[in-house]
């Protein structure tokens, strides 16, 4: 059997597609995995490091601004169908799987147009450009949320949640290995800080401009991934010097994070969504509004209307953001209805089912 998965760009997109390949190798034994990704983005270097093969694209995201960087979007739309098509006719999947992000248009739309069955992922409540018009391609959809036939046919729409890296399924008896892999009091209380696989700008601000509320904090302390495109502005800033500090550009193993954490401050990605739905973290979600159609908010407010996460705006985090956390963090009847409630929205099978789902395809092909 051979599978095809294309997408990337960010994290969302890479995991749930490392996820859905690790669960296809542990249902099909003579399985033949390839990745296809953009040149230059994450996945690249992410995909290799977890066993796969990744093909690359030249091809880069439309501006929605004017900007003459758009000039040359049809040409490697073009370029990237013509890599895109060679890669299949050698490759020569049985079926293609379609995560969203830069690459996943050309490389879907290629396999589609040969006959190929594919299957669509898409982890937000408000779907991404490419796989809304890949939609009317793909033999099978499937959501993170539920009601998205607003968007794809309902006959297509399989609601399986989004898939999660096994290792985040048992986190629970990895306080002491996380303590020791961080440096951390096993003693103190711990909030976690992650502004997604890049980093977020105002998640850093609010940090480093809180740092007497930091420090005052003395039986608190904090992991701060400050993300690589924020890393030199905020590194060595006041607050990332603090004894009660462990600041890093990037956290590489999330399943020992969330095994120390005690409450998380977070983008409302999807990605972060599931994975804090799975683990039962208690989180502030502050959505980002820089985001189409503010589908970060809506992610959050799916959790906040079922009292399973809090919310701040992102024009209020400087102000208030660290005190909402450290409040939570001495809140301690809060944190068990926010994790208790959580845990319902979670589907830790997911990456089974659309394994499943990948390999009825290829089957039927």
């Amino acid at each position: 059997m051979r599978v095809l998965i294309s997408g990337g760009g960010t994290g969302g997109h890479i995991y749930p597609a490392i996820a859905i390949a690790d669960a296809l190798k542990a249902k099909e034994a003579n399985i033949d995995i390839l990745f296809v990704g953009a040149n230059g983005r994450m996945e690249m270097t992410k995909v290799p490091a977890a066993g796969y093969q990744i093909e690359g694209l030249d091809i880069a995201g439309f501006q929605r601004k004017l900007t003459v960087k758009n000039l040359s979007f049809p040409f490697k739309v073009m370029k990237s169908l013509l890599r895109a098509s060679k890669i299949i006719r050698e490759f020569k999947p049985d079926v293609g799987v379609g995560v969203g992000g830069y690459a996943s248009g050309p490389a879907m739309y290629s396999l589609a147009s040969k006959g190929i069955p594919l299957l669509l992922q898409e982890q937000n409540s408000y779907p991404g450009i490419t796989n809304k018009i890949l939609a009317g391609k793909a033999s099978k959809i499937c959501t993170a949320y539920p009601s998205m036939d607003e968007f794809f046919s309902q006959e297509k729409i399989v609601f399986t949640g989004n898939p999660v890296r096994t290792d985040l399924l048992e986190v629970g008896d990895k306080h002491q290995e996380a303590c020791s892999h961080f440096g951390l009091d096993p003693q103190k209380k711990t909030c976690l800080i992650v502004g997604g696989s890049l980093g977020a700008r105002t998640l850093n601000q609010a940090m480093a401009g809180q740092t007497e509320a930091v420090k005052a904090a003395t039986d608190v302390q904090f992991i701060w991934q400050i993300g690589a495109a924020h890393e030199q502005a905020f590194i060595n800033s006041a607050t990332a010097k603090l004894e009660n500090v462990v600041a890093t550009k990037f956290i590489d193993r999330m399943d020992l994070a969330y095994g120390v954490g005690d409450v998380m401050i977070a983008r409302a990605g999807a990605l972060t969504i599931s994975e804090l739905s799975i683990v039962g973290m208690p989180t502030v979600l502050v959505p980002s509004p820089n985001v189409s159609e503010d589908h970060q908010t809506k992610n959050a407010m799916a959790l906040v209307n079922s009292d399973a996460a809090m919310i701040v705006k992102d024009s209020e985090a400087v102000d208030r953001l660290v005190s909402d956390a450290i409040s939570l963090l001495n809140d301690k009847d809060k944190q068990e209805t926010l994790s208790s409630n959580v845990r319902k929205l979670g589907k830790p099978s997911a990456a089974n089912d659309i394994a499943e789902l990948v390999i009825q395809l290829a089957n039927k092909n």
